[in-house]
Order: C-alpha cells, then sequence, then structure tokens
C-alpha cells in the first residue's frame, strides 16, 4: 500500500526552514524517502510502512527541535512526486 505524507512544522520561520523543520526533513530523508520542502507544508510519499516509521520519526524530532506544533495529513493510495 502506498501511502503520501503532507507534514507542516510550526512555528514557522520566514526565508529559511528552522532547525525544527530541517530535523523533521533530516528524520524523512533518513529512511531513503525524498522530501518536497515548501513553503506551507512538506511531503513525500513511499511504501506505508515506511512512510508511517519516517511520520513517527519526524514528529519526535520536530518537537526534540523546538516545534511547537506539527500538523499531518495522510493520504492512502496517492504518490505524489515529492
Amino acid at each position: 500500500m502506498e501511502l503520501a505524507a503532507e507534514f507542516l512544522v510550526e512555528p514557522f520561520s520566514e526565508g529559511t526552514p528552522g532547525p525544527h523543520v530541517q530535523a523533521a526533513v533530516r528524520a524523512v530523508e533518513s529512511t531513503g524517502l525524498v522530501v518536497d520542502v515548501g513553503p506551507f507544508g512538506n511531503t513525500t510519499a513511499g511504501e506505508a510502512t515506511t512512510v508511517l516509521a519516517a511520520v513517527c520519526s519526524a514528529m519526535t524530532e520536530a518537537i526534540n527541535a523546538g516545534a511547537t506544533r506539527v500538523s499531518l495529513n495522510l493520504i492512502r493510495g496517492e504518490t505524489p512526486t515529492p
């Protein structure tokens, strides 16, 4: 099963993603997934088991790095190109 994940890490830092965003992105990328970093959120997609593990790690790392809020959307059966 394929999953797409969209995640937004706050607080928002204009210009350059803050360390809390960078930590989340690194956590996802460490699983081998590609992350599309966008101005209003980040996306990744892949096999469900990998995406779920990556998202769990990303949320943990973001909070540990100072995130005040993390919003997550999971979409089953979609694989947008990150």
